[in-house]
């Protein structure tokens, strides 16, 4: 989870609708699984980690970026969540990659390094933005590499040896007018300087929490069309993933 955009908002990430509307849809493409644990990779300050804990859908979670510095590692853990740099093996039943593997150059091997620790059964839940063309000056501040369609990112997610269970889009219902605005977006000259996320009035905040509720029951279930961000759900198999090959010419 990026530090950046938490920073933008300017306040709780966990009370803002952006992020209780992304855990809300994200806990439920997850599903409740009695003593779930958790191990969040990048996760920045963990505000998924702590919603999922909070909500019983975990009992406990691991953070984990080697961003992390000395400071923040002694104040932040609780009983239930701790903070590290790095693990060496994945001792959680649950994985999650919530708007990382799009900061790497190898989004592969980064899902890999924590596939090839995990356990088989182990699941992983991740998410990325969506759809290349609504690249912007917010990706470019965000240090993206890419954006994701549900194809490219089932791709990587089997290329790292995961079987995907569940690929959905999310923020659906924002997609046409975020797709105007950042089609209309004219760069300015030098660095981007700030993240779109913005800080929003209580009526708002509540509406937008409001309206994405009614996604997640209506649109969310069925949506691998549109949306802004793309989530996928996969597991460890057992077994490696076979690749299927690609046909040949006639």
């Amino acid at each position: 989870m990026d530090l950046k955009e938490e920073k933008a908002i300017g306040g709780d990430p966990g009370a803002h609708w952006y992020y209780i509307a992304k855990g809300r849809a994200l806990k439920g493409l997850l599903g409740r699984k009695s003593g779930a644990t958790i191990l969040d990779v990048g996760a920045g300050s963990g505000v998924f980690s702590k919603m999922f804990v909070a909500d019983g859908v975990a009992d406990s979670a691991v953070c984990v970026d080697p961003n992390y510095a000395d400071d923040f590692l002694g104040r932040r853990r609780t009983d239930n969540i701790s903070f590290v740099r790095a693990v060496d093996k994945v001792e959680a039943d649950t994985v999650l990659m919530i708007d990382v593997i799009e900061h790497v150059d190898d989004d592969v091997a980064l899902i890999r390094d924590y596939a090839d620790k995990a356990a088989p059964g182990t699941r992983f839940l991740i998410s990325v933005p969506a759809f290349q063309f609504l690249w912007s000056s917010h990706d470019e501040f965000l240090e993206h590499r890419r954006r994701y369609t549900l194809a490219s990112l089932e791709r990587a997610v089997e290329e790292a040896g995961l079987a995907p269970l569940k690929m959905r889009y999310f923020f659906g219902l924002l997609f046409p007018a975020v797709a105007a605005l950042r089609m209309a977006e004219k760069k300015p000259d030098g660095p981007p300087q700030a993240s779109q996320l913005k800080p929003a009035p209580d009526w708002l905040n509540n509406a937008l929490i409001a309206v994405h509720d009614v996604e997640r029951y209506a649109l969310f279930p069925l949506n691998r069309v549109a949306g802004v961000s793309a989530f996928c759900l996969a597991e460890k198999p057992a077994e490696p993933v076979t690749l299927a090959q690609p046909k040949a010419a006639a």
